[in-house]
């Protein structure tokens, strides 16, 4: 479907004050922007400050673009299960003028893998989301046989299957979902990039930017992804968040698999899932370490030396594949829990953190950034409690830990 545009963003906003600024214009900035828009409550100002408007080399367009329930922690549960409604009713919740993009979400589920050492892990996971309400099952090795006769279940002690509520959509289509919305109902968009915050005690009043204008603000938002620590330190503020880079890599097979493909997540820590007529692949580097925020050269020897060996051996028609496409993109990886940090400051109040996703901050976007309109417009959370992902627990150095991470 063809689109409509709402017209080519400035440099230059309208106005000088704004009530909420908002640092960062992919998918956690636009959905705080698109909630504080549908919401009839918020009468304020909003200015999204987006410096890569094309979304050429944000984390949103470089990941992959998948949703699951299948976490440790109930919290993430529950934020995975709003995504999933709001990704099922997609074009009613963001349609402009009767339009809205397809992102064609695909629900095959995903399919964690595990050998004996992983099995418990597994096992205490699937309890933990089952008794919040995701549709996710145990299967012993011959289950997984049954279900997926393509899989070499020889080394393994079982696995747990989405059956519903996971899969993989378009992420460029939800952002601009998110984007379009919020502009026709009046929020505005700059092309442009935050370079400075003026602190005046315990409050931030403006928002400088590269092209010279200080824009005052009632509130800000740091939505900036891999730069979201560079942001915090222009207050004087620290999050233990860092840019971890992961390398996506598309792959074709002569040998079709007939049956329906989940994201399999083997137990090496390697995924692989359907892209089309293709497959899509990645890993966790080893070692993984911090790079700069601005370093998108794909690690290439990952594909020999990780993907295809491992992918090999639990799919054995991977045997031969040719790999076709790659691109690399960033986690924003909170090295304290691997969650995500929501909300203000404990002192500095009227900055609001979306920071330190771990990877996951695109099927959490919708439900946080609901959150954070909730936070900026009545000062506290009205729909789920997202209170134990506040930065008090940075300040404490108690982690809120998320287990089941890729």
């Amino acid at each position: 479907m063809r689109i409509s545009t709402l017209g080519p963003l400035s440099a230059q906003p309208r106005q000088n004050h704004y009530d909420v600024v908002i640092i960062g214009g992919a998918v956690s900035g636009s959905s705080t922007a698109y909630w504080l828009a549908m919401n009839p409550d918020f009468k304020g100002s909003v200015l999204v400050i987006e410096k890569d408007s094309q979304y050429q080399f944000c984390a949103t367009t470089l990941s992959t673009s998948a949703i699951r329930q299948q976490y440790s922690n109930p919290i993430n549960v529950k934020i995975s299960q709003f995504g999933v409604e709001f990704i099922r009713d997609f074009h009613s919740n963001v349609e402009v003028d009767g339009e809205a993009p397809d992102i064609g979400f695909h629900e095959n589920g995903y399919l964690f893998l595990a050998t004996e050492a992983g099995l418990d892990v597994i096992r205490e996971n699937t309890q933990v989301q089952q008794e919040n309400g995701a549709d996710t099952v145990l299967l012993n090795p011959a289950e997984i046989k049954e279900r997926f006769p393509f899989i070499n279940v020889d080394d393994l002690a079982g696995g747990s299957w989405g059956r519903t509520g996971e899969g993989w959509f378009d992420s460029y289509g939800l952002l601009q979902g998110f984007r379009r919305r919020a502009r026709s109902l009046g929020m505005e968009y700059v092309n442009n990039e935050a370079v400075g915050l003026i602190r005046n005690g315990n409050r931030i009043e403006g928002v400088q930017l590269k092209t010279g204008e200080i824009i005052e603000c009632g509130a800000v938002v740091n939505a900036a992804g891999s730069f979201g620590p560079s942001v915090a330190s222009w207050a004087g503020l620290s999050i233990p968040v860092e840019p971890r880079r992961r390398s996506i890599f598309i792959f074709s097979c002569p040998t079709p698999i007939a049956q329906k493909m989940p994201n399999v997540i083997d137990p090496s820590g390697v995924f692989c899932r359907p892209e089309g007529a293709m497959f899509l692949s990645g890993g966790v580097p080893d070692p993984d370490v911090a790079v700069s925020p601005t370093d998108h050269d794909v690690a290439y020897n990952e594909f020999e030396e990780q993907i295809w060996p491992n992918m090999a051996h639990r799919i054995p028609q991977f045997e031969a594949i040719r790999q076709e496409n790659c691109w690399a993109g960033h986690y924003d990886y909170n090295t304290l829990d691997h969650n995500a940090i929501v909300g203000p400051h404990d002192e500095v109040k009227n900055f609001y953190f979306a920071n330190g996703f771990s990877g996951h901050g695109l099927q959490q976007s919708p439900a946080v950034g609901r959150a954070l309109s909730e936070l900026l417009i009545y000062g506290r959370f009205k729909t789920l409690d997202l209170s134990p992902l506040g930065y008090s627990r940075i300040t404490r150095n108690e982690p809120f830990l998320e287990k089941a991470v890729i």
